[in-house]
């Protein structure tokens, strides 16, 4: 159960926004735009499959990055879900409970109004929900800097997510906040040169992706751990809340501000159900992830160089 001042966070993913952006990060410039027609016609073509595949965009990841604010109450992605293309996302959008919101678009490449749409559920969404703290808008168009603002004017801490070299400046001065997916832990770009500082990664992502990355040209993740070893899941867990969680001034994390992290991105977790009596015993059964530091009733931990 959330605590009684936990932050509530509500995530407004501009999904096709996402999806085109990352698709043009990883193969070039306006990528989206040239193959547009080839994904129409035939997304399953394998060279078009491949491309595809090489820029899969990893939704858990941005929740998970959500999540580190506090509890997210709600996700909602706006697209055309009768899309092939988006219909791929199915195992990753159902894994992660998003409530998907269907826009058809008015005519061939019309915008399917995602923007408009969004922004009217997040003010209803403020009004309804008072204790809404956060709004976390994952898109990159200078569309959405009025939106930024009013949820601003209403007392909201607003972050913007958008990718690398996509996103409007302006929107990321009307925002408290602003993230690049290309950061996020767990996510990958080889071969083109990263904005921001880089970030420690291990192990692959706790959920499996839709589809599998073949190009190696492209993002490739690390090893996935095995869907039936729930240790690997629960380290490959662990690993991701210590990375989001030293985004602050200081690496040393409180032990306890961890397992409600990671709790807040898988429920399920349990160290109990692990075999172990405790969270800190948890904690050194994954020494190579995690150094603990135990001073009193002080429990401290950061992820291991």
């Amino acid at each position: 159960m959330a605590e009684i001042h936990d932050p509530r966070i509500a995530v407004y993913l501009d999904f096709d926004n996402i999806v085109m952006s990352w698709y043009d990060r990883v193969h070039g410039r306006n990528a989206y735009s040239r193959d547009r027609q080839r994904i129409a016609e035939d997304p399953t073509a394998p060279e078009i499959a491949e491309r595809l595949a090489a820029a899969t965009v990893d939704v858990g990841a941005i929740i998970d990055f959500a999540a580190s604010y506090g509890t997210v109450m709600l996700t909602r992605a706006y697209a055309d879900w009768s899309s092939p293309v988006n219909a791929e996302y199915r195992d990753q959008l159902v894994s992660r409970a998003v409530d998907l919101v269907q826009l058809f678009p008015a005519a061939a490449y019309a915008k399917n109004g995602a923007d408009i749409r969004l922004a009217v559920d997040t003010v209803e969404d403020m009004f309804r929900t008072p204790d809404l703290t956060h709004v976390v808008i994952v898109a990159g168009d200078s569309d959405y800097v009025p939106l930024a603002q009013r949820c601003r004017r209403l007392g909201r801490y607003v972050v913007a997510m958008g990718v690398a070299g996509s996103t409007a400046k302006s929107l990321a001065a009307a925002c408290d906040e602003f993230e690049s997916y290309d950061n996020l832990p767990g996510v990958e770009l080889t071969g083109t040169e990263r904005s921001g500082p880089s970030r420690r990664r291990r192990r692959a992502k706790p959920e499996p992706a839709a589809s599998s990355r073949t190009s190696e040209d492209s993002a490739t993740p690390a090893e996935e751990p095995a869907e039936d070893d729930p240790h690997a899941v629960a380290a490959a867990l662990l690993e991701r809340a210590l990375e989001l969680g030293d985004r602050g001034d200081g690496e040393w994390l409180h032990s306890s501000a961890v397992k409600t992290h990671m709790r807040r991105m898988d429920p399920s977790f349990s160290e109990k159900a692990l075999g172990h009596r405790s969270f800190s015993d948890f904690l050194k059964a994954n020494a190579d992830i995690a150094e603990l530091e135990e001073t009193g009733h002080e429990r401290l931990v950061r992820a291991k160089d």
